[in-house]
């Protein structure tokens, strides 16, 4: 009972805060980390103690899967090769390099150095989207960091179980194991991952009730996670392809009454989720500080150096790459290194995989050492998301990258315009045939000529014609057909490039909302 209690504590004060952050424009997850941590040193606060599988089953899944599904195929396959550089290379100098950092300044072994590393040497796709949500950055470079966040796990989950099992045991494990078994856990993790959004997209396109859908997106990261782990093989991997590959065709397989509902639940999910788990993990620091061995004194000065060694090792990565994701003469960028070095935070991510350490040996001793990795895991994710994270607005304000206001409403008026002038056409290609009555083209084409004045919608007008329920009938079938005109033409300036997927997300929630409106069957 105290632990449920603990929980409807935690969202309270989380949702409070966070409502906080938006009002004052800081980054939520900064603020939620300062706050939990100040409510931590409060004298008589009960210590938390989570359970190593909470965070990796109850939160990682729903946040994944938002993450995944927010992200554009089109824009990823412009910056492919930089995220999959990214997604190996760096994990596996950002695992080499802090493992020697913390054998060197640490009393940690070299076996429970290298799984420090291996926990903090890839970005947090949670922490990422969620700082990233607020910025205008470009499209290239907003891919580039959130694919990397994404698909870096599976590199990093097999190097921790690797240098796990080195910790634990004495016997050696070969590199030809470790090159198994990450193919096990991300090709198994790719494969159920896509099985899973097929199977899920068959269901989908044959359910028509709105509380059935909304049911079946969320039971599908769990469903997703829990099968690939009990197949052995990656589920951060499964939940994140099936993401990418449901959220691709969402289009087509719901409505618009049900889209609009599944955003507004998923939002809600999201929203406690993130706010308990940041707050989570400020709460948690205070508690793994009272747990340290003697002669562990120097932990805050280790974390430092490992957090400013991360991202030093990061911005050296990044440079050379900076030319790929925005061409200037073939010349690397030091601003948009500098960006996306600072916006590669570690987050919730680590946190689970720390939590995840066993606490024996093979020979049931305790193992020395993880609760120092799980102290200096905590506070380099506070860190980043504190330090990072109040700081990265500005930075990428001084960058010059930041899109300007007003081009972001530029493209969408210059967008609404064009969906208007679409259906316009449209409507001039069906007048005069016999199934659609004058008064009903009249009407729509009143109203779209009022988008095009940048006018009021003409829909408040009482309809007083004889047969008005007929003409009403006829007016809301031939807009539902003039929406799903302009929806076309939505998804063909995205596919030729024309408009960010901000923007088509955007005017798509418009049309959404309209056809939602028109009532009717």
């Amino acid at each position: 009972m105290r632990a449920v209690g603990t929980v409807l504590l935690l969202v309270v004060l989380a949702t409070v805060v966070a409502t906080g952050a938006k009002r004052w424009r800081i980054p939520a997850p900064s603020l939620l980390v300062l706050v939990g941590l100040g409510v931590a040193l409060i004298p008589g606060t009960p210590e938390l103690h989570i359970a190593p599988g909470t965070i990796g089953l109850v939160v990682l899944p729903p946040l994944l899967y938002a993450s995944a599904e927010e992200l554009s195929l089109r824009d990823l396959r412009s910056v492919w090769k930089p995220v999959i550089i990214l997604a190996f290379g760096l994990v596996l100098a950002s695992a080499a390099v802090i493992g020697l950092l913390g054998a060197w300044l640490t009393p940690l072994s070299g076996a429970m150095a290298l799984v420090l590393g291996t926990v903090l040497a890839s970005t947090d796709p949670v922490a990422v989207t969620a700082l990233g949500r607020r910025l205008a950055l470009p499209g290239r470079v907003q891919m580039l960091v959130q694919g990397e966040s994404l698909f870096n796990d599976a590199t990093s989950l097999v190097m921790f179980k690797v240098a796990v099992a080195v910790a634990v045991s004495t016997t050696a494990v070969s590199w030809t194991q470790a090159g198994g078994e990450f193919f096990l856990l991300a090709g198994g993790g790719t494969v159920v991952g896509a099985a899973i959004a097929g199977v899920v997209a068959l269901i989908r396109r044959r359910t028509t009730d709105p509380v059935l859908e909304t049911v079946i997106a969320l039971v599908t990261p769990y469903a997703a996670y829990v099968l690939a782990e009990e197949l052995h093989t990656s589920g951060v991997t499964c939940v994140v392809i099936a993401g990418v590959l449901l959220g691709r065709s969402s289009h087509r397989l719901t409505d618009a009454r049900i889209r609009l509902q599944l955003q507004a639940v998923y939002a809600v999910v999201v929203f406690l989720l993130e706010s308990v788990v940041f707050a989570i993990v400020g709460l948690e620091l205070p508690t793994l500080v009272r747990a340290l061995p003697a002669g562990t004194g120097a932990w805050p000065l280790q974390a430092l150096a490992i957090a400013l060694a991360l991202i030093a090792l990061r911005l050296l990565w990044m440079l050379p790459l900076s030319a790929a994701v925005k061409p200037t003469a073939g010349r690397p960028s030091w601003r948009l290194a500098a960006v996306a070095s600072w916006a590669g935070t570690r987050g919730v991510m680590p946190l689970a995989a720390a939590l995840s350490i066993p606490l024996t040996t093979e020979a049931h001793q305790p193992l020395e050492g993880r609760a120092l990795v799980l102290t200096l895991t905590t506070a380099v994710v506070i860190f980043t998301l504190v330090v990072q994270g109040l700081s990265l607005a500005a930075v990428v304000n001084r960058s010059g990258l930041a899109l300007e206001p007003e081009h972001t409403a530029r493209e969408e008026a210059d967008t609404r315009t064009a969906l208007a002038r679409t259906a316009l056409i449209h409507l001039d290609d069906i007048t005069g045939l016999e199934t659609v009555p004058d008064a009903a083209l009249d009407r729509v084409r009143r109203r779209l000529d009022a988008q095009l004045d940048h006018g009021s919608d003409a829909d408040s007008e009482e309809n007083g014609t004889p047969g008005g329920r007929t003409v009403l009938a006829a007016y809301r079938e031939l807009r539902r057909e003039v929406i799903a005109v302009q929806t076309a033409e939505l998804r063909r300036r995205y596919d030729d490039h024309e408009i960010s997927d901000t923007t088509r997300r955007r005017l798509q929630h418009e049309l959404d909302l309209e056809e939602t409106g028109l009532g009717g069957a």
